[in-house]
């Protein structure tokens, strides 16, 4: 098993055939690591721009490269086909920082060649994920791979970064410092129509009360101080992607602002709820039905 540590930097550019905003690569890095993590061979192109006409300036300042340098770079076509023919047949995996990079090269590879699955992906790696897992962070909140370089006491003055192929020599150096064999092959993921599945999903906030995928049982409260069911004074309203509404628990005699959140995932629905005690009591105010 070799292992393949790509990385992109792009460019958000206006794609006329989809009428919306997308991210066109213009620069691919990799790097492969045998199975000692040892480095084999590197590759590093740029992409000619077909998607976009201006380099954003915010683009060129992070990364330094020019228009200059698209110009002289390969169709992006060709550059997948190079890059697949380096990285050759023999079993692999792909790693990189975040699932960011590989999203981006699928919208890509559909967008100029309208198709949906890349022909070398057969096994993938997200490492950021895999670095959450190990050293216990919270996956609420995601690590850039600057800041993971240095929990792991990687000196990263020492790398260029925001240069696709610098970035993956840092990746490879926090990829040596986490491994463990057996852990990290259980997050090793099989490139199959789940994966792109998952990958194309973008979760939405479902915003209509009556939706099949609103559990209906979480639309209710438990009050926090007696453990009592409360009543519902007031109708659900959505606002702030929350279904939003009043209601009274009689043992306490307290009002409370009940939020909940229903988040469709690729399999599964995430729901967040929030609650928070309304300090007028309801004799005090005739419209407490209105307050959400």
């Amino acid at each position: 098993m070799h292992f393949v540590i790509i990385d992109l930097e792009w460019n958000n550019t206006y794609g006329r055939k989809t009428k919306s905003f997308i991210n066109e690569i213009i620069e691919i890095g990799a790097i492969m690591l045998d199975e000692k993590l040892a480095e084999v061979s590197r590759f590093s192109c740029f992409i000619k721009s077909q998607i976009g006409k201006k380099l954003r300036g915010s683009v060129k300042e992070l990364t330094h490269i020019t228009k200059e340098d698209l110009d002289g770079g390969m169709p992006f076509t060709k550059a997948l086909s190079e890059l697949r023919r380096w990285i050759g047949g023999r079993e692999n995996t792909v790693v990189t920082w975040g699932d960011g990079d590989i999203r981006v090269m699928i919208e890509n590879y559909r967008y100029l060649n309208g198709l949906e699955v890349i022909p070398f992906l057969t096994n993938y790696a997200d490492l950021q994920g895999y670095f959450q897992r190990v050293m216990k962070t919270s996956p609420a909140r995601q690590v850039g791979l600057s800041a993971a370089a240095e929990m792991l006491g990687i000196n990263v003055e020492g790398y260029s970064l925001h240069r696709a192929v610098d970035d993956c020599e840092l990746t490879a150096e926090c990829f040596r410092r986490l491994y463990d064999k057996k852990l990290f092959f259980e997050h090793i993921k099989k490139c199959d129509h789940d994966f792109y599945g998952r990958l194309s999903f973008k979760p939405y906030i479902i915003s209509n009360i009556n939706s099949t995928l609103v559990d209906k049982t979480k639309l209710s409260y438990i009050c926090e101080s007696c453990g009592e069911p409360a009543e519902r004074i007031s109708e659900w309203k959505f606002s702030s992607r929350f279904f939003k509404a009043l209601f009274y628990c009689p043992n306490c005699n307290e009002r409370i602002k009940v939020g909940v959140c229903f988040k469709k995932l690729y399999d599964s629905v995430e729901i967040k709820k929030t609650s928070v005690i309304v300090v007028d009591r309801p004799e005090e105010d005739s419209g407490a039905a209105e307050v959400i």
